[in-house]
C-alpha cells in the first residue's frame, strides 16, 4: 500500500513554554489539543483517532474532556523523544487504511515543575513504565553513579568525540544557532536571552564532554497536531502539509549502550534511508531541518545519520554557517529543545508545519517546499518524517 502523500497535517497548537506552570499536564494537553482542532477548522466531535502522551494523559481523559463521542483508533508510541515523530507514521497508517478519519497527536508534560518539590504545585502525572532500560540502569549503571540522561549519553558521545576529533566549538555552534533562532520566536523560553561563545565556554561541565549549554531545556508545555487524508484536507482552512515518508529505527541492543557492536550506530542510520526512499527524495533536497536536539553533540550525530554530511564531518559542517536561517540547511528555526522548550520534539513538527504553510513569521525560510523532522529517544531510538507543502 503506497501511503506517501496520502495524509496531511491540517492543524497545530502549542502552549507557552515555561518553567513553573500552574496547570496540570492534562490541562496543558487539552489546551494544545483544542488549539490544533480549531486550527484545522474541525470540532472535537470530528476526531476519532488519538495518540496521547505516553504515560501522562490517557486517550479516555482527552476524549471525555473534549467531547469526542467515538474514538475508533488509539495507540501509545513509547520511544522517548522519538515518539511524536514516530507517531506520525502510526497516524498515517490509520488514516490511509480508513481505520480513522481525523487523528489527534498530542504531547505535554510538566518537565520542569514536576521534578521539583513545590508546596503549591498541582499534583501531576509522571512518566509511566519507561521500558526495559530502567533495569539496566538500576542494576549496572546506577551503582557506579551513572543516573541521569546526560551521563548515559556521554558514554557514546565521548566515543564520538574521540573517534572523529569533534571539537567543543562545533557543539557550541549548534547551541548558538538554536539560541539565535529562538530570538525570532515569541513562544521560546530563551527568546529574550542572549548567548555568546564566552557564555557557552563559561557554562559548567556536567559530564564530559557536555557543558550545561549543551543540554536541552526543562520546560512545562504541550503541543498537538491534527492529521487527515489529503483528500479531506482540501476542504480545510490551511495549506496542507503532506507526509511524504517516515520511518523508525532502534539500535541493538536497544536497552544497553556499552555492549553494542557499534556504539555510534543510531536508529536513524537505518530509518533515514527508508524514509527518503518512501518519499522519493534525497537529503540534499531539504529546504530546512528540524533536528531533535536533546544535546548538541547528538545533533551532530543525527546530521551524519540522515546523510546531510559524512561520518565525522558534522563538526566542520555546522561551523560554516550551513544551519543558520540563511544557510544551506536552516535548522531548528524555532529554537529547538535547546532554546524554545522541551516538548519531546512535537514542537519541531509544529514548527515544520508553520514553515511549509509559509506562516513562520520572522523565522520563515523563504519559498520552502520540503523539510524533515527527526526524533531521538532513550539511547539511540530514531524517527524521521519527510514533509512537503501541499
Amino acid at each position: 500500500m503506497d501511503i506517501s502523500g496520502k495524509v496531511a497535517i491540517v492543524g497545530v497548537g502549542e502552549t507557552d513554554y515555561v518553567r513553573g506552570s500552574d496547570r496540570s499536564v492534562t490541562e496543558l494537553v487539552l489546551d494544545a489539543s483544542m488549539q490544533a482542532i480549531q486550527d484545522a477548522g474541525l470540532l472535537p466531535s470530528d476526531i476519532d483517532g488519538v495518540i496521547p502522551p505516553p504515560g501522562y494523559v490517557t486517550t479516555e481523559e482527552i476524549a471525555a474532556n473534549l467531547g469526542m463521542p467515538e474514538v475508533r483508533y488509539a495507540v501509545e508510541v513509547r520511544m522517548g523523544g522519538a515518539s511524536p515523530t514516530a507517531a506520525l507514521q502510526s497516524a498515517v497508517m490509520a488514516l490511509a487504511s480508513g481505520v480513522a478519519t481525523n487523528v489527534l497527536v498530542t504531547f505535554g508534560w510538566n518537565g520542569y515543575s514536576a521534578f521539583r518539590k513545590r508546596p503549591d504545585a498541582k499534583k501531576t502525572k509522571r512518566l509511566g513504565d519507561p521500558g526495559p532500560f530502567i533495569d539496566v540502569s538500576r542494576n549496572f549503571y546506577a551503582p557506579y553513579g551513572v543516573r541521569s540522561a546526560v551521563q548515559w549519553y556521554s558514554m557514546y558521545i565521548q566515543r564520538y568525540v574521540d573517534l572523529y576529533g569533534i571539537t567543543a566549538e562545533a557543539a557550541a555552534q549548534v547551541a548558538l544557532t538554536c539560541r539565535e533562532h529562538a530570538h525570532l520566536n515569541d513562544k521560546a523560553l530563551m527568546g529574550g536571552r542572549i548567548m555568546t561563545l564566552d557564555d557557552y565556554f563559561d557554562s559548567p561541565l556536567i559530564t564530559e564532554p557536555m557543558r550545561k549549554l549543551d543540554c536541552c531545556l526543562e520546560t512545562d508545555c504541550a503541543a498537538a497536531l491534527v492529521l487527515t487524508t489529503t483528500e479531506r484536507a482540501k476542504d480545510l482552512p490551511h495549506k496542507p502539509v503532506l507526509w511524504l515518508g517516515g520511518a523508525e529505527g532502534h539500535p541493538y541492543p536497544a536497552d544497553e549502550i556499552t555492549n553494542r557492536p557499534d556504539m555510534l550506530k543510531l536508529g536513524l542510520d537505518s530509518a533515514a534511508p527508508r524514509a527518503f526512499a518512501m518519499a522519493d527524495v534525497s537529503p540534499s533536497d531539504m529546504d530546512f531541518l528540524q533536528i531533535y536536539d536533546c544535546f548538541t553533540y547528538v545533533v551532530l550525530m543525527e546530521l551524519e545519520a540522515i546523510g546531510i554530511c559524512g561520518k565525522g564531518e558534522a563538526g566542520d559542517f555546522v561551523k560554516d554557517g550551513n544551519i543558520g536561517l540563511n544557510g544551506k540547511f536552516p535548522m531548528n528555526t524555532h529554537g529547538g529543545l535547546l532554546s524554545q522548550g522541551h516538548c519531546w520534539g512535537l514542537n519541531h513538527i509544529v514548527e515544520a508545519t508553520h514553515q511549509l504553510r509559509h506562516d513562520a513569521g520572522k523565522a520563515q525560510v523563504e519559498n520552502c517546499e520540503l523539510g524533515l523532522v527527526t526524533g531521538y529517544g532513550d539511547l539511540g531510538d530514531g524517527s524521521i518524517a519527510v514533509l512537503a507543502r501541499g
